[in-house]
């Protein structure tokens, strides 16, 4: 896929996949912040109506984002539509150097690889597949999910990710080795990698993983029937990610009850996989939202100023396999408070979960997390 010289300047789109909770917000947070210069262009696709990861990166973003919430993007959208969103992005005046496309954590990346490779649109080319892996969650998420294998063997490189979280980094890290067609793997910490990986992480000229272009589109004529409609397939492995989870969208205006909320957070059911997005506590802490991040059993919350302006709401986004989405619903609802108190001592459950970012040490009981970003 050699770029023509006498055509326009292309810029390479990287696919950013990967399950749910392995960071990819917080390795984008990293590279927009770290980029030595180059200006990143991104496409962000949240799973539920609230787009919590967009609003995590929109202040390093400004008017360099596609933000898509309520969906996921291997199926809300077409190529045409994808290529409209490249095209703004792509436009000379926008002076981008590398485009993301950071999809939701149930996307199917070969998808997405293909929607990318079928674009028509001339300023760009397909600049590779960015896997990253929760190394503290990898095994189980394997044993979940065993099709992510294939995203693996798909893949130009994989971030193992949160290796400071497990003593068990080196045989995760060997075991992806055995899973990936030759791609670069790389660990990190907080989702912190070099940003020159996403220009050097092109494919092959004639493969992507173990699939050559034409095996793409054949495999995608074979799902989809030549028409371009969905059709069922008999491989369970083939279907999407987000087929067997459920997803709720919560907003409230009313504070929430801090002691109530973890009351709720420490009694989440089993299938209840992840929840993102931000609280408010009303007069409880009334300079500060909190950025929550929960991934299993883990938790943490990171504690940010209120700006001038800002829609004092809690939003949250709550994912989940086999889960009674009303119900949560009810209990979240349940959990605000018309007139929380000023100092309320309950707040200190909340500070047990926020890590100083100064000495990186955290009062929780829980697993040791990181002091960036929350993980996407």
């Amino acid at each position: 896929m050699s770029q023509p010289s006498s055509g326009p300047r292309q810029i390479p789109v990287v696919v950013l996949a990967g399950f749910l909770g392995s960071g990819k917000t917080t390795l984008l947070n990293h590279l927009l912040h770290h980029s030595g210069g180059s200006r990143i262009g991104a496409i962000v696709n949240d799973f539920g109506a609230i787009e919590i990861d967009a609003m995590a990166v929109a202040g390093a973003l400004g008017d360099s984002t596609v933000s898509l919430g309520n969906g996921c993007l291997c199926c809300a959208v077409d190529v045409s539509e994808l290529d409209g969103y490249l095209d703004r992005l792509a436009q000379p005046s926008a002076d981008i150097d590398v485009i993301v496309i950071e999809a939701s954590g149930l996307a199917e990346p070969q998808e997405l690889v293909r929607m990318v490779l079928a674009s028509e649109q001339p300023r760009v080319v397909y600049g590779g597949l960015v896997e990253v892996v929760d190394a503290v969650e990898f095994d189980a998420t394997r044993e979940r999910h065993p099709e992510l294998d294939r995203h693996l063997a798909l893949a130009d490189l994989v971030v193992v990710n949160k290796t400071d979280r497990t003593d068990d980094g080196e045989r995760v890290l060997r075991l992806v080795h055995t899973l990936t067609d030759g791609a670069a793997v790389v660990p990190a910490v907080h989702g912190r990698i070099d940003p020159e990986l996403l220009f050097d992480c092109r494919p092959a000229e004639e493969r992507i993983g173990q699939l050559s272009f034409d095996d793409l589109h054949r495999q995608h004529d074979h799902q989809h029937g030549p028409d371009g409609h969905g059709h069922e397939h008999d491989d369970p492995h083939h279907t999407h990610l987000h087929a067997a989870y459920d997803s709720l969208s919560f907003r409230s205006a009313v504070p929430m009850d801090p002691r109530l909320l973890l009351d709720f957070l420490d009694t989440r059911p089993e299938g209840l996989y992840r929840i993102k997005g931000y609280v408010d506590f009303g007069a409880a802490d009334p300079r500060n939202r909190y950025a929550v991040h929960a991934v299993g059993r883990f938790l943490r919350f990171y504690p940010e100023a209120w700006h001038a302006g800002d829609d004092r709401l809690t939003q949250l986004v709550l994912i989940g396999s086999d889960i009674d989405t009303a119900a949560l619903h009810k209990e979240l609802q349940a959990c605000t408070d018309d007139a929380p108190q000023a100092d309320d001592p309950s707040m200190w459950g909340v500070l047990r979960y926020v890590q100083d970012r100064a000495t990186g040490v955290t009062e929780s009981l829980g697993d040791p997390g990181d002091p960036g970003e929350p993980e996407g």
